[in-house]
C-alpha cells in the first residue's frame, strides 16, 4: 500500500450495503477495512472483494463494545497511523409493530446499536480523522429519520405500519451528525448523513425496489466528496421525486 492510498472503514461490511460501500471504496483505489464482528463472514467479504482487485482487510469491531471499538482504532494507528473516511453503515431495524405496540427494550437496543454506538466509533476514530488531510465521515441513516419527509402531504411511508424506534433513531443519527459537522468546521473534515433509499437487504427481507449496490452508492458519493463539498446534511435517494433514480439533499 502506498503512502498516499487512502483507507476507509465500513462498519458492518460483511453483507448488504456495508459490503457493497467496502466494494465501491475498494474499486476506487481505496485500502477498505472490513469492519465486522463475526470472523467469518468478514473472511468471507474479504475474499470475495480481493477476488475483484479491492485491497480488502477485515477488522474486528463490534461497535457496542467499547473495548472492542478501542482496539480496532489501535489497531488501525499501529497499521496505518490514520484513518481517511469512516463509513458508519452498521445498525439494526427493529419494532414494526405500530405505534402503540413498541417493545421498549427493543427501542433500546435499536438506539445503542443506531445512534450511542456511531458515537462511540466516531469518536475513537476521531484523532485518526484528524490525521487525514481530507477526512470523510458518513453516516448511514434513512430518509425515515427526516421529519420533514414523514409530515409531509405526500408522505411517501405513509402506508408503513411501523413504531417509532427505527425512525427515531435515524433521527437521532440526524442530529448527530449535524453536531459533528459543526464541530469540525474549519477543518478539512467532512460529515454528512447518508440516505440509501429502499434497498433489498437482509434487514427488510430483500422487499426494497433498489439494489445493495444502488444505495451503496450514495455512501461512495459522500465518502469522496471534494474539497468544496457540503458538510452536515442529509443526502442520497429523494423518494419523492418523479424519476426514481434522483439524489439531492433532504430536508431534515
Amino acid at each position: 500500500m502506498s503512502e498516499h492510498t487512502k483507507v476507509a472503514l465500513v462498519t458492518g461490511a460483511n453483507r448488504g450495503i456495508g459490503f457493497q460501500t467496502a466494494r465501491l471504496l475498494g474499486l476506487e483505489g481505496m485500502t477498505v477495512l472490513v469492519g465486522t464482528r463475526d470472523a467469518q463472514r468478514g473472511a468471507e467479504a474479504e475474499r470475495a472483494l480481493r477476488e475483484e482487485g479491492v485491497d480488502a482487510r477485515v477488522l474486528a469491531i463490534d461497535i457496542t463494545d467499547a473495548t472492542s471499538v478501542k482496539a480496532a482504532a489501535a489497531r488501525v494507528e499501529e497499521e496505518f497511523g490514520r484513518l481517511d473516511a469512516l463509513v458508519n453503515n452498521a445498525g439494526i431495524a427493529l419494532g414494526w409493530g405500530g405505534m402503540g405496540r413498541s417493545d421498549t427494550d427493543q427501542f433500546r437496543e435499536v438506539l445503542d446499536v443506531n445512534v450511542v454506538s456511531v458515537v462511540r466509533v466516531t469518536d475513537a476514530f476521531l484523532p485518526l480523522l484528524r490525521r487525514s488531510e481530507a477526512a470523510r465521515v458518513v453516516n448511514v441513516s434513512s430518509e425515515l429519520g427526516s421529519i420533514a419527509s414523514l409530515t409531509h402531504p405526500e408522505d411517501p411511508f405513509k402506508d408503513v405500519e411501523m413504531d417509532a424506534a427505527y425512525p427515531a433513531s435515524k433521527a437521532a443519527l440526524n442530529m448527530v451528525t449535524a453536531l459533528y459537522a459543526k464541530a469540525l468546521a474549519g477543518t478539512p473534515a467532512k460529515v454528512n448523513a447518508a440516505n440509501p433509499g429502499y434497498c433489498a437487504t437482509d434487514m427488510n427481507g430483500h422487499s426494497g425496489p433498489r439494489s445493495a449496490e444502488q444505495g451503496a452508492r450514495v455512501s461512495l458519493h459522500l465518502a469522496t466528496l471534494p474539497e468544496d463539498g457540503p458538510s452536515g446534511v442529509l443526502w442520497g435517494h429523494l423518494a419523492l421525486a418523479q424519476d426514481p433514480d434522483t439524489y439531492g439533499v433532504l430536508d431534515w
